[in-house]
């Protein structure tokens, strides 16, 4: 894999556990399995990160909205 980096990480044996299970069901390395994990997990963050900002600012034009709705009265 071209420019990639070794990491460490520290896992409970559970995990580890899973993560060999799924690695022998997917005829996959760890480092792959770990790979996959990681691009999901920052996908899930990403969407989740701009639902909120999604929701702020809806959250802000509504109170925008009622001033200016307000202001024709």
């Amino acid at each position: 894999m071209p420019d990639s980096k070794r990491i460490v990480i520290n896992v409970p044996a559970d995990l580890l556990s899973e993560v060999d299970t799924f690695s022998n069901i997917e005829n996959k390395n760890r480092s792959e399995i770990v790979r996959e994990a990681i691009v999901l997990y920052l996908a899930e963050r990403k969407k989740f990160l701009m639902k909120e900002q999604m929701k702020k600012g809806y959250l802000e034009m509504a109170a925008i909205n009622l001033c200016i709705a307000g202001e024709d009265n």
